[in-house]
């Protein structure tokens, strides 16, 4: 099959440091790629993939330090660079992984196509778009991740998926807890040092700090690390840190305060065989089974309680979820799926406006 994914341009794919989306969208690529599928990927030019790259800039936005203007942009000249090769009948099916300004360009587009949506959908001002492309083929990561949205076009639900090689299974003996992702305040950084301080336990805590977020990491995150006995702060991780800085945590303290759409740091901790003690937000319940691979809290005293408790979950059992559920091969399986589906509706709507002029 020929199929063409298309990534946001804020971070390469995969991602250097930090960035959710494209590390998905690299993890998809590289593995149908290696089921003899003809790749094409769309994204920026310090990417590193096996598939054939199309790149609208040289260097994500992000290390570039580009503007809003630059951003849109760079989108629009992909988004054309993308029209160009359909027209030219070069791909089988359309997988786009942006936001929603690419939809009235692909509704005009001659190709079957389907939008996997990575970020939060409760928001009143998306609600014309879905009401509008309301025949949108749409895939969810998550399904509580479609919740705001259930009138819409739903394909499927494909959870994230990571390479059973990429972590190893550590054995959680530096005894602190991880906490993984961003400064954001729907993350709750406050709360995760809370719960270290209240357990006695050290935090060590790798996140990025997006620019939207300084204000809030100045003023509400670096005065607790400073007055904690036990949070410290080191920054942004590469997958070979991760292993590392996951594999020897206690546990990962996911203690979001929004509907979380996925949360890959979760399934990142159980491909290392590190519990996960998140709170019970969004996708949480379809990622963490509780009692399991962690556990699932409502509180900080909950939390506390589940981090006494560590000693119950058995690091195997995070490891063998992460196989059996949350692998890359599982998930480029549901996505091929996808494409059948949405390429063989585009075949039978062709044929019957084909028809339909015939009789006209």
């Amino acid at each position: 099959m020929r199929i063409a994914q298309v990534a946001p341009l804020y971070e390469s794919v995969p991602p250097r440091l930090y960035g959710g989306t494209e590390r998905v969208v690299h993890f998809l690529t590289e593995e149908l790629v290696r089921r003899g599928h003809d790749v094409t990927l769309f994204a920026s030019g310090d990417s590193t993939t096996r598939a054939r790259l199309v790149a609208p800039r040289i260097t994500s936005l992000r290390l570039d330090g580009a503007d809003s203007v630059e951003a849109t942009v760079a989108h629009a000249l992909e988004f054309e660079l993308l029209a160009q090769r359909v027209e030219r009948g070069a791909f089988d099916v359309v997988h786009v992984h942006c936001d929603q300004s690419v939809w009235p360009m692909l509704r005009r587009l001659p190709v079957p196509h389907v939008t996997t949506l990575h970020g939060r959908l409760d928001l009143p001002s998306l609600r014309p778009l879905f009401s509008e492309f309301s025949d949108f083929p749409l895939v969810s990561i998550s399904d509580a991740h479609r919740a705001p949205a259930p009138d819409a076009h739903w394909e499927a639900t494909v959870h994230h998926g990571l390479p059973e090689t990429l972590f190893e299974c550590g054995p959680g003996d530096g005894g602190y807890l991880a906490f993984l992702g961003r400064m954001s305040p729907e993350k709750r950084p406050d709360l995760a040092i809370e719960i270290a301080e209240r357990v006695g336990l050290p935090l060590k805590m790798a996140a990025k700090v997006d620019g939207a977020d300084i204000e809030y990491f100045a003023s509400v995150v670096e005065p607790r690390l400073r007055a904690s006995r036990h949070a410290e702060y080191i920054g942004e991780l590469d997958d070979t840190g991760k292993n590392e800085f996951l594999g020897s945590a206690r546990a990962l303290l996911f203690p979001i305060d929004w509907p979380e759409p996925f949360g890959l740091a979760m399934i990142e901790a159980l491909a290392c065989g590190t519990p996960v003690i998140a709170f019970d937000r969004g996708s949480v319940p379809e990622v963490i089974r509780h009692g399991v691979s962690g556990f699932i809290v409502n509180s900080v005293d909950e939390a506390a309680r589940a981090v006494e408790s560590l000693h119950m979950i058995d690091r195997a059992d995070c490891r063998a979820e992460f196989e059996q559920r949350f692998a890359a091969s599982r998930m480029a399986r549901d996505y091929l799926d996808v494409y059948a589906r949405v390429a063989q509706k585009h075949m039978s709507t062709w044929s019957e406006a084909s028809e339909q002029l015939a009789i006209a």
